[in-house]
């Protein structure tokens, strides 16, 4: 793969990247209007918002485990919904978050001027060339500031709430719901853009390492910890300022100088510029890997594509951290709206996507974690986020079809000649019963996972890739089986037809070589040296071998010579690892084709020689 990123990141740097892209204007900013709409109850909506959050989270999860690759949401919506919707979406998240970081960086100033006098416009920009410039020495240590703007941030605000909790008034939580559950409801759409920054660690998925295992962890650690923090902070305020905290656009500051005094203030206001600053970073550092992932893909100009000395797409940096100071001199707040209402989607299009992706029936798309409850959570989330999106207003909604209407125009300018395999066409072909000739999705999926589970090829590997493999739909007995295999393999070891077959029968009447109801490995020893050849076969009807099995449907038959003795074994206990995943039965019967059946044992986890 060209351009290829390093796998620097860990566990902590996703946590730190996720929970920095989250907590901000949603903590610091949002509670009073949210709390002006539901009442003292507006914690609960916070809950509530985060619950459905859980829809598109688990989704994105399972995607980016199967593909671990820089864009994101970009990455797999091309992969599934084709090219087409991969521009749009791609473009559409890339200005999305870096509307959002612009907003975060103006948000900043108004908690800076609690601390220090500074022009906000002239803060915002010189923090933007900062971030601009760690960025483009490397995510490494873009995450490494990113942690320690995390670990700062949370130490505060654990001390707020250990300290506020105790100067909770119960009667501040009278009347609990100013407009019942609907209230509750209703303002939980209206938080839930807090959660938006979850889905940004995705755009960085290429450069974590173990991203099976570290990206479904670093969002789930990440989830519970601001899903618990902000009930909590936001539990405390409303305890704290009652009626005081409608409206206010500093809430949690304002409930720190009643707590802790005007230290306390400017302690929590040291929090929120930490929070503020941490959301834009991560927004820089994932918006950048949109226009890289476009340019990959050749939908955008190769030059954008281009990495630096430090493996940094450096041009897509400074193009993200041009379009961060240019909306700095527009009004935010329309860009704002419509940027919210683009991360809505995202969660939407993750939902949509894992439903394409696994009624496909696609053999190589093998994630390392799987959602659970599929597919009812992804169908309840993507009517609340569709639902939402209708909420957010006519003009945030009319922003957001232009923008996408852009890009679909620069995808028919610029990329409408780059066509690709997708998903939705494997799901079209099975439910019209077609087939469909190419295999290049197949074959960048397996490339994905050989890299991700850094599968170093041996030797049976490779007897696999050069294999004849039979794919049997009729009804066939043993005996005949046992003939086509033996012309088969006759060609390839140079021995005779009907000594071959003649070997073979011997070998099953000595004892059956079925070794389960589903598995058959009849092996045989011949003369000569140097020789070792294998044929595989799936019987979709069955093959009588025995009793106890009367319709085995996948045969491995092995022939080889005495000093391939250890190669021998080697294979059969290939086969045994690979038969032995629980799966492994309805993989192989919803194979579609040869080369399907191939993949399965060449992409099987096993441990290779």
């Amino acid at each position: 793969m060209k351009n290829k990123l390093k796998r620097e990141l860990g566990l902590w740097s996703v946590f730190a990247i996720a929970t920095g892209a989250m907590i901000s204007s949603g903590l610091f900013i949002l509670p009073g209007m949210a709390y002006a709409r539901a009442g003292p109850s507006v914690f609960l909506s916070y809950f509530f918002a985060g619950l459905l959050a859980v829809a598109g989270m688990l989704s994105q999860a399972e995607l980016i485990s199967a593909m671990p690759r820089a864009g994101g949401d970009y990455f797999y919506v091309t992969r599934t919904l084709g090219p087409a919707a991969g521009t749009v979406s791609g473009l559409l998240t890339w200005a999305s978050l870096s509307f959002k970081s612009a907003f975060a960086l103006i948000g900043m100033a108004t908690f800076l001027e609690l601390i220090v006098p500074i022009n906000m416009h002239v803060a915002a920009i010189a923090l933007t060339a900062v971030f601009v410039a760690l960025n483009i020495l490397g995510a490494k240590e873009a995450s490494l500031i990113q942690k320690i703007l995390v670990v700062s941030m949370l130490g505060l605000l654990l001390l707020y709430i250990f300290e506020g909790i105790q100067d909770v008034r119960v009667t501040n939580f009278e009347p609990f719901a100013f407009d019942g559950l609907k209230g509750i409801i209703s303002t939980a759409g209206m938080v839930f853009i807090s959660y938006g920054g979850l889905l940004k660690v995705a755009s960085v998925a290429e450069e974590v390492k173990n991203p099976g295992k570290n990206i479904p962890l670093g969002m789930f650690i990440s989830f519970f910890v601001v899903v618990s923090l902000y009930f909590l902070v936001i539990l405390t305020t409303v305890g704290v300022l009652g009626d005081k905290l409608a409206n206010s656009l500093t809430p949690i500051t304002d409930g720190a100088a009643v707590v802790l005094g005007s230290l306390g203030q400017k302690l929590i206001g040291v929090a929120a510029v930490l929070a503020f600053v941490s959301t834009a970073n991560a927004g820089i550092m994932a918006a950048a890997r949109y226009p890289f992932a476009l340019s990959r893909d050749g939908l955008l100009p190769t030059v954008i594509g281009r990495l630096n000395r430090f493996g940094v797409p450096f041009v897509s940096v400074l193009l993200t951290g041009a379009l961060i100071l240019g909306s700095l001199l527009m009004p935010l707040k329309p860009f704002v709206k419509a940027a919210s209402s683009v991360l809505i989607l995202s969660y939407a299009f993750a939902c949509l996507s894992l439903l394409i992706m696994r009624f496909s029936g696609i053999t190589n798309y093998r994630p390392q974690f799987r959602a659970p409850l599929f597919p009812y959570i992804q169908i309840i989330g993507l009517a609340g986020y569709l639902t939402m999106v209708i909420e957010m207003g006519l003009e945030s909604i009319l922003i957001t079809i232009g923008i996408g209407a852009l890009g679909l125009v620069f995808y028919m300018k610029y990329g409408g000649k780059h066509k690709r395999e997708f998903a939705l066409l494997h799901l079209i072909a099975r439910i019209t019963d077609k087939k469909i000739a190419v295999r290049t999705l197949e074959n960048e999926l397996m490339e994905i996972i050989i890299e991700r589970d850094e599968i170093v090829e041996d030797r049976f590997d490779r007897l696999v890739k050069k294999s004849k493999i039979l794919d049997i739909k009729g009804k066939i007995s043993k005996l005949e089986l046992f003939r086509r295999v033996a012309a088969e393999m006759a060609l390839e070891s140079g021995l005779d037809f009907d000594e071959l077959f003649r070997m073979l029968e011997k070998r099953e009447k000595e004892s059956s070589t079925a070794i389960t109801p589903f598995i058959a490995i009849p092996h045989v020893v011949i003369d000569g040296e140097k020789k070792f050849s294998m044929v595989v076969v799936r019987a979709l009807n069955g093959v009588y071998f025995s009793e106890t099995a009367p319709e085995v449907k996948a045969i491995f038959f092995l022939v080889g010579t005495r000093d391939e003795r250890q190669f021998h074994l080697q294979a059969l206990a290939a086969i045994a690892q690979i038969v032995g995943n629980p799966n492994f039965e309805d993989i192989w019967l919803n194979a579609r084709d040869v080369e399907d059946l191939r993949d399965i044992l060449l992409l099987s986890r096993r441990v290779r020689a």
